[in-house]
Parts: C-alpha cells; sequence; structure tokens
C-alpha cells in the first residue's frame, strides 16, 4: 500500500497528554501511523506517496462501540413505545426468529452503513441465534474493526421457539470462533455472547466462559441489570441479582464486557471493581425503553472501565455515537451536577476507554505512532457550530454540538471507507432497495 500523508487542520490525539496538534500532518505505512510530523519539518513537494490534503476538518480516532445488535437494524422504528421485556417477547424475539440468511445480510449491511457514515470503526457485536455466519461474512467485508459471536439462548420462556439446546448453543459458538476468531488480519475476533440470564441456564453461562480458553483477546459479552422487572425475574430465578449471580458462577473478570448495569446495589458495584469489568453504557437505548439511567459518574469515580454503545436500532433508531455522547453527557447532570460527565470525559469514553474495555488500546482509540490508522475527519467549521473552537472547545463541539452530518472522511487501517461524505462501501440506494423487500417478506413470516 503507497505511503499516505493526511494534512487535516488539526489533531485530537487523545494520548495521555489529550494533547490537539496544529500544523502537524499523520503518516500512514501500511495501515499504520508511521509518524506525526510538524509541517514546518515536512516537504510535501518530495513526498514520495499519496498527500491527502484536509486542511479545512479535524482529525479524531475512530469510533468505537462496545455494544451493538446489527441483526436488528431491519426492524428499526419496528418497536417503539415499549419496556424492554415486552419490547423482547412482542417484537424482537419474533423478528429475529424470522431472520433467514438474505434478512439477516440486508440488516447487517444496513447497519454497517449507518455505524462507518457516523464514524465508528470498532464495534462489539452481539449476534443472533442462527446464520452467524453472515454476520462474520458482511464485517469482513466491509472492513471495520469487530468482536463478534453467536448470540446464545438455551431457553427462553418469553418467545419459545426462539432458542436451541445447550449443546448446540456451545458447539456453534465454539465452530464459529475456530472459523472466525482473528480473521482479517486480525481485525475480527470472537465475543462469546451469551444473551442475557433469563435466556441462558447456569451450564451455558459457566460453559462458555470455560470455552474462552481456546481463545485468547476474546472477549464474554452480555446484557445485566438493565430492567427493573428482569432483575425480579433473575432474583426469583437464582436468588441473586445479575452481578451477584455472575459473580457466584465464575464468569467475571477483565475480559467481562457487560451491557447496561443501569440497576446495582453498592456490593455489586465493588464486585464490578475488584473484577475488572467493563461496563457497555448505552443511554439512548435506556431512555428510549424506560430502563433507568446507570450511575456512570460514580462508576467512573470507582475506576470501574466505561464505553459507550447504540446497542441496536430498534430501542434507540440509529446506530449514532454522537447521540450517545451527548446523551452521556446531558441525562447525568440534573442528578450529579453540570460539572460532571464533561466534554472531554465523553469523548475518551467514545475513543481510547472504548479500545482499553476491549483490550485493543495498544492499537487503536488514539492518535499516536505505532498504533493502526483507524480515523475519522470532522468538518466542524459549519454555522451550527461554535465558532471559537479553542483547544478546549474541540471536545464541546463534538460532544454537544456535532452530528454524522460533519462526518467527511473514514479510514480504517489507512484506507478510506468514506470519502468527503459518500460511504466507499456501500450503495445506499441498493441497500434500501433491498432492505425494504426483505423487511416486506420477514413480516409476512412473523407471527405477532
Amino acid at each position: 500500500m503507497k505511503p499516505k500523508l493526511l494534512i487535516p487542520k488539526q489533531i485530537v490525539t487523545v494520548n495521555s497528554k489529550n494533547e490537539v496538534l496544529h500544523n502537524h500532518a499523520v503518516e500512514i505505512i501500511d495501515g499504520k501511523i508511521e509518524r506525526i510530523v510538524s509541517l514546518k519539518d515536512l516537504k510535501t513537494s518530495e513526498y514520495n506517496g499519496d498527500i491527502l490534503d484536509f486542511h479545512n476538518y479535524t482529525l479524531v480516532p475512530g469510533f468505537i462501540q462496545t455494544h451493538i445488535h446489527l441483526c436488528q437494524t431491519l426492524f428499526r422504528g419496528l418497536a417503539d413505545d415499549l419496556e424492554l421485556l415486552d419490547w423482547l417477547q412482542k417484537r424482537i424475539f419474533p423478528y429475529e426468529n424470522s431472520h433467514t440468511k438474505n434478512s439477516l445480510r440486508a440488516s447487517v449491511r444496513l447497519g454497517l452503513h449507518d455505524l462507518l457514515t457516523g464514524g465508528t470503526t470498532t464495534v462489539l457485536d452481539m449476534g443472533t441465534l442462527r446464520n452467524q455466519e453472515i454476520i462474520f461474512e458482511e464485517l469482513i467485508a466491509s472492513g471495520i474493526r469487530a468482536f463478534a459471536g453467536n448470540c446464545m439462548m438455551d431457553k427462553n420462556e418469553l418467545y419459545p421457539t426462539f432458542c436451541d439446546t445447550s449443546d448446540w448453543n456451545l458447539k456453534s459458538s465454539y465452530d464459529l470462533a475456530k472459523s472466525f476468531h482473528n480473521s482479517n488480519n486480525g481485525k475480527v475476533k470472537y465475543g462469546f455472547a451469551p444473551r442475557f440470564v433469563l435466556s441462558c441456564s447456569e451450564r451455558l453461562l459457566k460453559e462458555t466462559k470455560e470455552m474462552m480458553k481456546d481463545f485468547s483477546s476474546s472477549v464474554f459479552h452480555t446484557h445485566s441489570s438493565e430492567n427493573k422487572s428482569e432483575i425480579e425475574t433473575v432474583k426469583r430465578m437464582t436468588g441473586k441479582e445479575n452481578v451477584e449471580y455472575f459473580e457466584s458462577i465464575g464468569i467475571l473478570d477483565q475480559n467481562t464486557v457487560l451491557a447496561h448495569c443501569i440497576h446495582l446495589n453498592d456490593s455489586e458495584v465493588k464486585t464490578l471493581k475488584t473484577n475488572s469489568v467493563r461496563v457497555a453504557h448505552c443511554p439512548s437505548s435506556n431512555l428510549k425503553l424506560g430502563s433507568g439511567i446507570a450511575n456512570i459518574p460514580r462508576y467512573i469515580k470507582e475506576g470501574i472501565s466505561v464505553s459507550l454503545g447504540a446497542d441496536g436500532s430498534p430501542c434507540n433508531n440509529g446506530l449514532n455515537i454522537f447521540n450517545e455522547m451527548r446523551l452521556a453527557a446531558l441525562i447525568q447532570k440534573p442528578i450529579h451536577g453540570s460539572t460532571v460527565m464533561d466534554a472531554l470525559t465523553v469523548f475518551r469514553l467514545a475513543t481510547i476507554e472504548g479500545a482499553k474495555a476491549l483490550h485493543i488500546e495498544k492499537e487503536v482509540g488514539s492518535i499516536e505512532v505505532g498504533k493502526k490508522a483507524d480515523l475519522v475527519l470532522l468538518d466542524l467549521d459549519k454555522a451550527d457550530q461554535p465558532l471559537l473552537i479553542n483547544d478546549e472547545g474541540i471536545y464541546s463541539s463534538i460532544v454537544y454540538s456535532a452530528s454524522k452530518e460533519n462526518v467527511k472522511s473514514v479510514l480504517i487501517d489507512g484506507k478510506l471507507v468514506m470519502d468527503d461524505g459518500r460511504c466507499l462501501m456501500f450503495d445506499e440506494d441498493e441497500l434500501l432497495s433491498i432492505g425494504k423487500n426483505e423487511l416486506q417478506q420477514l413480516l409476512k413470516r412473523v407471527s405477532i
């Protein structure tokens, strides 16, 4: 691959000093950041490579989302105004259960287009029960960096036909991990994904955790403590609340990513900290489903890893990291005061803290020499943005004012996947046509 030299207006590094660099360029060789050099020391006329002049744009690290459901994108707008268990029982489980390979492929492609055009370059995706290989094929084809896995369910009182045996779930996930873990030159890794306590036996949870020993750098990804009715049901089943139960069966450690963690008691918060568990915070989903507001300022103060995710499209109606950043900041302020969840803190949750949650902070999450060139260029010079943007104000502009419309170009491993506002990986008109057709066919199959 020919060397590239990116010349932006400014570089938001998200390094340990949170430096914002002006009059600098980033050189990319073989998909990695080779050097960050002052323009004073650079003779562009003698440069032997491609020069990409983005002098009006701000360069930031690619965004990282640690809880996504690509299989649900097709259902956007079809499960509104319901609380979690009704949302699952009346809409999501019937829809997911009715997926064919073609409808699943259409859903994943629509989701990936949404993510890439919004500047997300790494995801942790919870797949669906069947045909998980389709999701992996599309992740690889898109070029995105991803952790993903079969959604494991060996019981389901809410929708009994949408599950399979423990043996099938374990074998299916193991075989998929053997096939896809560290695929696409290490960009795609396996994330073992038992759905949640209500759909997983103790055997399934424990043997899944044990199975991970054969796949270094994988993660264990499940839902926890999202909804009060869910927690009450878990307590009736196990005698414990979610995190307490997880600890009792030995599945909590630094490789465990728990989505939501809204309703935790003091002991559970301590357990997260003690076991170095990662929390994936999904504010738009938590609000739309009426689930509640997680005490994220407390988790951060306790030193618990927190990162951001949009969850599935039917519980937020988009996979937009800008929505998640803005909401993550705003919803805490009426509770904890206006100084909490400042813009810099939230921006780091969407970048380097997401990388740390997935143990890939040495590869991505900041703009530093030696890291992968997963980069996003933002146009912040617009009438609806703050007019005076100093180094501190950049974070405010991104978190409080920016949106997907500000994303102009996106690179993954130094390769452009979006340029000048246009996604290079997908034809949007084709996606819409196929998606509408597949959705119509799916709705004919589903019984609600």
